[in-house]
Formats: C-alpha cells, sequence, structure tokens
C-alpha cells in the first residue's frame, strides 16, 4: 500500500515540475523579443544600433556560462532555489536596464545580468525535467523547449503594447516583474529528480538506437576525452550560430536586404517565433520516434536551405519569411533534441553538466557570428562562413558513431 502511494505522490510530483517548468521556461523565453527594443534604445543611448544589438550576443553567452554551472548549482542548493535567484536575478536585471543611460551599463545590466539569470534558469529546469521523464525525453524536451520558444511569442505581443502604452522604461520593468513572478511560481512547483538507474536508461537507449547492452553513463570528464563530444559541440555552436544571429538582426535583414518598410520587417518577429516553437514542438517529438541524430541531419538540411536563400538568390518578401523560418524551425528543433541526444551518447544522470558544457555553444555562436558581421561590415560573409560550417556538421551528423565507454581511451567507435 505504501509503495502504491509513493508511486502516486512520485507521479503527482514529475507532473507538478513539468506544469512548474513550462510556466518558468515561457518567462525565460521572452529575452528573444529583444529586437524590438534595438531601434528605441538606439534613440535613447545616442548608440547606432549595431552596438546596441550586440547586446542580445552577450546576453546569449552569459546564458550558456550560466547553463554550463548549472549542474553544480543544482548540486548544492536544489533546483528550486536556484531557479527563484534566476528570477530575482532577471528582474533585477530589467530594472537596471530601465535606467541604463550608457551602452556599457545596457551590457551589464541586459546583457549580463539577465543573461545569467536566463542560463541559470533555462538548462537547470529543463534538464531536471526531462530526468522525470526517462521514458519519454524527446516529447518532455519539446514540452518545455517549446514552452521557451512559445514564451518570445507571447512578450512579442506583451512587450510590442507596453512599449506603444507604456514607454520604454516602464516595459523594462513590467517586464521584469511579470518575468520573476512567473519564475518563482514555476520553481515553487519543481523538485529534484531522482537519479535514475543506468541499466534502466540503457534499455531506453537500446530500443532507440539499437545498441550493445554497455553501459552509458559517462561523467564530463570521460566525455571530453571522446571524439564524438567536440563533433557533437561543432555541430551545435553551427546551429546556434546560424539561428541566434539571424533571430538577432532579422528586421535588419529585411529592411537592408529585401528593402522592406520598418512594420513589415519586424513581422519577422512573429515568423520566427512560429517556425522557433514549431521546430521545437515537430523535431522533439520526432526525436522520440527515430535516431535522434538523423534529426538534427534533418535540422541541418532545413537550415542549410534557408541560409542558401539569403546567400545566393535575391530575396522577395515572401523569401525573406521562408529563409528565417527555416533557420529558425532548425534552431528550435536542434536546441530541443540536443540534451536527450546528449544523454543518448553519455548517459542520463550526468547530463546536466555533459551538456551544459557543451552549450557554451550557445553563446560562443551568437558572438562568433555578431564580431563577423561587424567586422565584415555586411551579411555576406557572415552568411558564408554559416553556410560551410552546416555543410562540415551535416557531414559530422551523417557519420558519427556513438562512444564505447568501455573502451573510450582507444576512441572505439560504436555504429548507431
Amino acid at each position: 500500500m505504501s509503495d502504491k502511494s509513493g508511486m502516486q505522490n512520485d507521479n503527482r510530483t514529475r507532473w507538478l515540475t513539468l506544469a512548474g517548468t513550462i510556466l518558468t521556461q515561457l518567462a525565460l523565453g521572452s529575452v528573444y523579443t529583444w529586437s524590438l527594443f534595438n531601434g528605441q534604445l538606439s534613440e535613447k543611448l545616442g548608440e547606432p544600433i549595431s552596438r546596441v544589438a550586440l547586446t542580445f550576443g552577450i546576453l546569449s553567452l552569459c546564458l550558456a556560462l550560466a547553463s554550463s554551472v548549472a549542474g553544480k548549482l543544482q548540486e548544492r542548493f536544489g533546483v528550486r532555489t536556484v531557479t527563484i535567484a534566476a528570477g530575482l536575478l532577471m528582474a533585477a536585471g530589467f530594472f537596471l536596464t530601465a535606467h541604463s543611460d550608457n551602452v556599457i551599463m545596457l551590457y551589464i545590466s541586459a546583457g549580463v545580468l539577465v543573461g545569467l539569470a536566463d542560463g541559470a534558469g533555462y538548462l537547470l529546469t529543463l534538464t531536471n525535467c526531462v530526468k522525470w521523464f526517462p521514458e519519454r525525453k524527446g516529447l518532455i524536451s519539446a514540452c518545455s523547449i517549446g514552452a521557451y520558444g512559445l514564451g518570445s511569442l507571447l512578450f512579442k505581443f506583451v512587450c510590442g503594447h507596453l512599449l506603444a502604452t507604456e514607454g520604454l522604461q516602464n516595459t523594462f520593468m513590467i517586464w521584469g516583474g511579470v518575468a520573476m513572478v512567473m519564475v518563482i511560481a514555476g520553481a515553487m512547483m519543481m523538485k529534484d529528480a531522482p537519479k535514475q538507474q543506468t541499466a534502466d536508461v540503457t534499455r531506453e537507449e537500446n530500443s532507440l538506437n539499437d545498441n550493445s547492452n554497455d553501459s552509458r553513463d559517462f561523467t564530463l570528464a570521460e566525455a571530453v576525452r571522446a571524439p564524438q563530444y567536440w563533433m557533437l559541440a561543432l555541430m551545435f555552436l553551427t546551429a546556434c550560430m546560424s539561428g541566434l544571429y539571424v533571430i538577432g538582426v532579422a528586421k535588419d535583414i529585411g529592411q537592408s536586404l529585401v528593402k522592406l518598410d520598418a512594420l513589415t520587417a519586424a513581422n519577422a518577429v512573429t515568423v520566427i517565433a512560429i517556425a522557433n516553437l514549431s521546430g521545437r514542438l515537430v523535431l522533439g517529438v520526432l526525436s522520440d520516434k527515430m535516431q535522434r541524430i538523423r534529426v538534427i541531419s534533418i535540422a541541418q538540411i532545413v537550415s542549410l536551405a534557408g541560409m542558401s536563400m539569403m546567400l545566393f538568390t535575391h530575396m522577395n518578401e515572401t523569401m525573406f519569411f521562408i529563409s528565417v523560418a527555416c533557420v529558425a524551425f532548425s534552431f528550435g528543433g536542434t536546441i530541443t533534441v540536443y540534451p536527450s541526444l546528449v544523454s543518448d551518447f553519455f548517459g542520463l544522470n550526468n547530463m546536466t553538466k555533459n551538456y551544459g558544457l557543451l552549450y557554451l555553444g550557445f553563446g560562443i555562436g551568437s558572438i562568433f557570428a555578431s564580431l563577423v558581421a561587424s567586422l565584415f561590415g555586411g551579411f555576406a560573409v557572415t552568411f558564408s562562413i554559416i553556410t560551410a560550417l552546416l555543410i562540415v556538421s551535416l557531414v559530422l551528423s551523417a557519420t558519427i558513431r556513438l562512444p564505447n565507454k568501455s573502451e573510450a581511451g582507444h576512441n572505439t567507435l560504436q555504429h548507431v
């Protein structure tokens, strides 16, 4: 009787954790509306848009840095405490952003503080939730990261309305307050997932990937010694470089390359949000039905099609929206599938740490694309580099094999 009661409590706990994770991710995903603010911040600070837009690159880098240490934070403080702290830090960052009067303060408040808060909450809550549902890793990733994408769509309308009615300063303060309440409310519903049994993880992986029965539970130190880890890292960096760059400057691409008016070009934010969310849901669910590395290959092909349109065609309005949708769809799908993909390669128990280090590619990719664009003063060189990296990544995803832990020191490869 007590065992049955315990199972019911665990089941209730994990569904409450999922609900809290979704609520938290909705608030954290709001940072993807950043391009809405570049114009007004540029006017307020008297800085060119390119310098203001760098804020999002800094935010992405700090998001990745915070995500990379999320596992250690969870071990020491627990998922609930860290998530509450993230909500408070996010509110503080937006409050300081509202009162920023120079670009350096903007970089610190919106870039560093909001980025660190978002990263600490994002990866920690996602991986904790996935651990509660080892039998549905792809679906739960899709729900959690889909909520993150939906947050950008939801807050696009919220922030757009606030900008029109409340002004820039009040918008940041209200945004920070709403996000804080949502994150803290979500955190109160969460509980740390129990440690997974390696045997159970292995059986689940076998059913998807037809592995042999060797244990797949790599520590971070073991994972980084496998060449597959760095192959996955390069593929992830490339996906983030293409996705984050296009998301951050989509409106500017529409105005500069396609000669759209500002209002029409701003619709790219909505198109990106819908495509991003669709990629998370479609590819996330698909990843439970076929090999996840093949889902990544599909995402790479879609992104390559979008980047090729931007690079090799004379775009009209329709092609512009299709191309940014392709890149956003691929990016959303990739970051949804990757946590589970990393657990397929290196095990579920250390997923937060193993994925956390790899997640640095999120910030590095964003910053690298922004630096290339600013150094060479245009889109063409950046598009070319991204396209070349996508081709390399596609080759890697087609040839990568699962690592064999027992012989990792000898770089023995195992067929997926």
